[in-house]
């Protein structure tokens, strides 16, 4: 049994409730969800579990056993739910917690939008229902890995988007979850200092500037992130890590091409910027 005793604190020190994601598949759709509200409450340090695959009311039963427990020895926690099945979500809507149920609460509404029944089958979310968007995003994220970091330039023409950009500066996870969330067909390609001989774009993405997105960064943060990676190198000297910067933005600025500093945003973020800005609609 999972320790029911919380030991995170909120605001002003006072002890904050545990966060339970419920759902009847992976548990994902629940954790960004519940996490994106949450992200309006900065000062609480709080205990996140995630309870995924609660198909059968036995199982819900004992998860509300365990939310029950948890209650009875510090504040009561905070329940983010996305199981389909109405008779699993009133047992968990009977535990001792503040349930917020994402699904069940918008279902009805959404029945009476389109006319029709919602078939009440868990683990839609993240299944295979949509097999031609399915193959699509599979066949995004082969190609961003065979397209990653400037390793292959075949079948560049058959890019959506080609992410530039120095080292280190959020290239490879950006074109990953494009490619995973969005299907996006996207490369990325490293600038390197022989590139800032000039300011023209590398030779291989010359044909392809309309496709091209820059990211950039902050000197300070881009030096701390090299240093993970070779401690002590001139690769990441706060000098090399400026010289870099402000010469892919040079470049960027001389090309046309769009950027954003990523020192400061989540991939989502990014991407989101990215998707906009390049006006990729999937």
């Amino acid at each position: 049994m999972t320790d029911p005793h919380p030991s995170t604190t909120g605001a002003g020190g006072v002890s904050a409730p545990v966060v339970f994601f419920l759902s009847d598949s992976t548990g994902i759709t629940a954790e960004t969800l519940g996490n994106t509200l949450l992200t309006q409450f900065p000062a609480h340090r709080l205990e996140r579990r995630t309870i995924p695959f609660i198909t059968t009311v036995e199982h819900a039963q004992s998860v509300v056993a365990l939310i029950d427990q948890v209650a009875a020895a510090g504040p009561r926690p905070v329940i983010f739910s996305t199981t389909v099945s109405p008779d699993v979500r009133a047992v968990l809507a009977r535990s001792a917690g503040h349930f917020f149920d994402l699904f069940g609460a918008h279902l009805g509404q959404l029945e009476h939008a389109l006319g029709t029944a919602a078939n009440g089958i868990p683990g839609q979310a993240h299944g295979l229902g949509d097999q031609v968007r399915y193959q699509s995003r599979m066949a995004a994220v082969e190609y961003a890995i065979e397209h990653d970091d400037g390793q292959s330039l075949r079948a560049l023409e058959r890019a959506e988007l080609i992410l530039i950009a120095p080292s280190r500066c959020g290239k490879t996870p950006t074109t990953m979850y494009l490619a995973l969330q969005h299907g996006v067909l996207a490369a990325n390609f490293p600038l390197i200092e022989e590139d800032f001989t000039t300011l023209a774009l590398p030779t291989p993405l010359r044909p392809f500037a309309s496709k091209c997105f820059g990211l950039t960064s902050q000197p300070v943060r881009l030096s701390q992130i090299r240093q993970e990676r070779r401690p002590d190198s001139s690769y990441a000297s706060l000098a090399q890590c400026a010289y870099e910067l402000r010469n892919a933005e040079d470049m960027y600025r001389a090309n046309n091409i769009p950027y954003v500093n990523s020192a400061t945003m989540s991939v989502e973020e990014i991407s989101a910027t990215v998707l906009q800005r390049m006006q990729l609609h999937h």
